[in-house]
């Protein structure tokens, strides 16, 4: 996901918090290395057995059994297939722990020995590979290993903790889903909300924060653009939607090159083109995928009627039918709480060292866990660091396989170590001592 600088975004929601209760002395890893056989079969049984959005039956199942087996009280279904587990222990405030469970429809070529080999079908019943190459496996599992280490320990702090079981993700639907069926009602509502993500470009033992707005808000275009079908040797008698196809997309990128207010970022991506069927056959349609990116409703609505307006204006020019338009429901961008951030970095620092956290840039990825700012909820979600500091120098940082790429994998037990021993230190900097 490229960087971007942002200026004049969205006004930051500021919180007014307590000062840091203080952080507890760290265990010298000894704990994790106790852990650290049974995490990373966690870990690599996750990996090997991806499911898609919407259909992560066995591996919300795996998570639940975890968080049980911590010594949570799991509510599971919530918001379809989300899992909830809480842990009281005593007064306190309540911190969220969130965690995503989908793949990705990806064919994995990363040759390692527990490499997923899965097949799934997607929403529209085609059969497809599937991979977790979005770090989803590393989020879980450092996520039981939080649970784990906070319940273990609980005569260090005081307080509820949730932890969450996302699904749906990468189709930016779960965490509406969860609020909807009550997530904020049926169980305690959090004082805080926090969520790590992997990075492709971090090194392992490293931690990367944005503070104030981090992830852009996102939605799906669908455009159809009809035309006039007939036989490819008389063009004449026909309107090509495939011509005016390509003509759209070349204009797209002049809505953000030429409207949009460049202070402002913006993105404007053609992801998918479905038309023809034959060499010698002019079609009646083209249906176009696209994704949206912005940092302010504004700039939203700016993109979506630039779209508009262009596939409009080369129907009538080319004497074809009306296009169709539908924008479907997305995710607000993901705006880190300043205060929030501000309180939990030196917790993060005092536990892996200074030298290991690094506040960074914006970027246009996105993000639904945004959502969980919903009633004036403080949120961070922090970045963890993933490759081998070898495989850094061989390609200094560059040409290393990009997120959602089929080559992307995460180092496994510098990784987890890092993401339970980060988590947790956020976590007990916003919990009192127990008494």
């Amino acid at each position: 996901m490229p960087r971007v600088h942002v200026a004049l975004l969205l006004p930051l929601v500021l919180l007014c918090a307590p000062l840091s209760y203080g952080q507890v002395p760290k265990d010298d890893d000894a704990w994790f290395s106790a852990n650290q056989d049974d995490l990373i079969g966690l870990y690599k049984h996750l990996h090997s057995h991806p499911e898609l959005s919407n259909q992560e039956f066995e591996t919300a199942k795996r998570i639940a059994d975890e968080l049980r087996k911590a010594g949570a009280t799991v509510t599971t279904g919530v918001g379809k297939l989300g899992v909830v587990g809480v842990f009281k222990n005593g007064a306190g405030p309540t911190v969220l722990v969130r965690t995503d469970l989908d793949a990705l429809p990806v064919v994995e070529e990363t040759g390692l020995p527990y490499a997923s080999r899965a097949k799934g079908k997607d929403p529209a019943g085609k059969e497809v590979g599937v991979m977790h190459a979005c770090g989803h496996d590393m989020h879980m599992t450092c996520l039981v290993g939080t649970a784990r280490w906070l319940i273990q320990h609980k005569d260090r702090w005081s307080g509820t903790a949730v932890f969450i079981g996302q699904p749906a993700e990468e189709m930016i639907g779960g965490a509406k889903e969860m609020l909807k069926d009550g997530l904020y009602t049926r169980f305690p509502k959090p004082d805080f909300a926090l969520a790590l993500h992997v990075l492709n470009d971090g090194a392992a033992g490293t931690i990367a924060y944005t503070s104030g707005p981090a992830l852009a808000g996102s939605n799906s275009v669908d455009v159809t653009i009809k035309g006039k079908g007939g036989h490819g040797a008389a063009p004449h008698t026909t309107v090509d939607p495939i011509v005016l196809a390509a003509l759209a997309i070349l204009d797209f990128q002049t809505i953000v090159s030429r409207e949009v207010d460049p202070v402002h970022p913006a993105v404007v991506t053609v992801g998918a083109i479905h038309g023809g069927t034959k060499h010698n056959i002019i079609s009646d349609e083209v249906k176009l995928q696209l994704t949206i990116r912005a940092y302010s409703e504004d700039v939203r609505d700016q993109l979506v009627e630039g779209i508009k307006r262009r596939v409009s204006g080369l129907a009538k020019a080319h004497h074809a039918p009306e296009p169709t338009v539908t924008v479907h429901d997305g995710t607000p961008p993901t705006i880190n709480t300043p205060s929030l951030v501000a309180r939990v970095v030196p917790g993060l620092e005092k536990e892996l060292g200074a030298s290991n956290i690094k506040e960074v840039e914006p970027v246009m990825g996105a993000e639904d866990f945004g959502m969980y700012s919903q009633g004036g909820v403080p949120i961070f979600m922090f970045r963890l660091g993933t490759i081998a500091p070898e495989r850094m120098a061989e390609t200094k940082g560059k040409g290393l396989p990009s997120l959602h790429s089929a080559l992307y994998y995460p180092e496994p037990v510098p990784s987890l170590r890092t993401g339970i021993r980060a988590m947790t230190a956020a976590v007990r900097e916003l919990l009192p001592p127990r008494p």
